[in-house]
């Protein structure tokens, strides 16, 4: 663990943002810390190291109200780490093994308009690129927001009865102007979903064998398309529909951000497979992940707002005892030596 891994974990917990993984990590470490102290550095050097980084971890970790805070004797195993590790000794984990180029730290939102769209046989068809959205204004008013690596197709002028919008990949946010004399039918993949007023978030990524339509207002209708029957969504419920087992599973979620955040470009996992970490990861940085670990099925939860890749991976890589190597735009997970 390097001085890095310190300050991003550190500032993490202390915000009451770390993961139950991530917070068992930390807090391990800090009952490590205390049964190790170093006798490599005199007293006066040592006081007045941990006077500078006390003030340097106070400069990053702003206390805020209703949040976990670290109590004194935390400050201090925490300032010690720095010190210890800093010196060259080690007693929790060994670092993981960093090699390769170093990526791109912007923590901007997703750049917009960088899409491919072409006019073909009366339909619009928009194409975006990992990395990047599209914001779209239908010409009934109703507005989609398209993430990476997505493709939407819909008519050039709706029909006299219905507006129908085909979302062929990816994910896609829908503000859907009222109008009670049409219908909104979004088709993604197996399922209809249709509103009259509402706004909702439908994910439907090939890789990753599913589709999920989550309500954040309004009411919505999702039909099982070549199937009876269907079910209604209320704000705060998300219906899951797996593509391998045919299933329907209808659950909540506590905060819109959990569902739209990456519309500005937070990454936001909750207990999210593999498939779907590797998807954010992938739309928000323009990078492709390659799985070279034995570890190929897990899940994790975090979030994740303004931290750059490198970050990004250094949280996940140390929740699930992995490796990893950058190299061009390409990211590399390994088994940890």
């Amino acid at each position: 663990m390097d001085t890095e891994q310190i300050k991003i974990l550190l500032e993490r917990y202390n915000q009451g943002s770390c993961s139950p993984e991530e917070a068992a990590i930390v807090e391990q470490w800090f009952e490590n810390i205390n049964r190790h102290q170093s006798t490599y550095i005199e007293e006066k050097e040592l006081d007045r190291e941990l006077d500078q980084i006390k003030l340097q971890l106070n400069q990053h970790i702003a206390p805020a109200p209703k949040v976990r805070r670290m109590n004194a004797r935390y400050w201090y195993a925490a300032a010690a780490a720095a010190v210890v590790i800093a010196a060259g000794i080690f007693w929790f984990n060994r670092p993981a093994k960093q090699t390769g180029v170093t990526p791109d730290t912007t923590t901007a939102p997703l750049a917009v308009s960088q899409s491919n769209r072409v006019i073909r046989n009366g339909f619009v068809e928009i194409t975006t690129t990992k990395a990047h959205k599209e914001d779209i204004t239908l010409e009934d008013g109703s507005t989609v927001t398209l993430n990476g690596s997505s493709k939407i197709r819909y008519p050039e002028h709706f029909s006299d009865s219905t507006r129908v919008i085909f979302l062929e990949e990816g994910e896609a946010f829908f503000n859907v102007a009222t109008d009670p004399h049409k219908r909104f039918v979004v088709n993604a993949g197996e399922l209809a979903t249709t509103a009259l007023g509402t706004s909702f978030n439908i994910r439907a990524y090939a890789i990753e064998n599913k589709v999920i339509v989550a309500l954040v207002s309004g009411k919505v209708k999702v039909d099982q398309l070549n199937k009876n029957g269907s079910l209604i969504l209320l704000p705060s419920e998300q219906l899951s529909y797996d593509r391998i087992s045919l299933s329907l599973i209808k659950s909540n979620f506590n905060k819109p951000e959990e569902i739209t955040g990456w519309k500005q470009g937070y990454l936001v996992f909750r207990d999210a497979p593999y498939s779907e970490l590797v998807t954010g990861i992938e739309n928000r940085y323009g990078v492709t992940v390659m799985n070279e670990s034995n570890k190929k099925e897990w899940n994790y939860t975090g979030s994740f707002k303004n931290e750059n890749l490198k970050e990004v991976m250094d949280i996940i890589s140390l929740a699930k005892s992995l490796s990893y190597t950058i190299k061009n735009d390409t990211v590399y997970l390994q088994n940890k030596n």
